[in-house]
């Protein structure tokens, strides 16, 4: 069975830096949302690794433009 950690108080950019610095060893993303109004969302993508990269490029370009505007602040 699967090793399970918690990733609390980790930024999207650096769970996915991980990821790209261990592509070889992931097999599927799994995700989990936990909405303000209380609802959790989860899923699992099994994506090729053209799509995952696209997804992790975006989600570093806004994690990047969010830290840049808190520092005009």
């Amino acid at each position: 069975m699967g090793k399970i950690a918690s990733l609390h108080g980790t930024t999207p950019a650096e769970i996915f830096q991980s990821g790209l610095e261990n592509l070889d060893e992931i097999d599927a993303v799994a995700v989990s949302v936990i909405w303000k109004d209380g609802t959790v969302t989860a899923g699992w993508s099994n994506t090729d690794m053209a799509r995952l990269a696209l997804l992790v490029l975006a989600l570093d370009e806004q994690q990047r433009r969010m830290n840049f505007q808190e520092g005009e602040d």
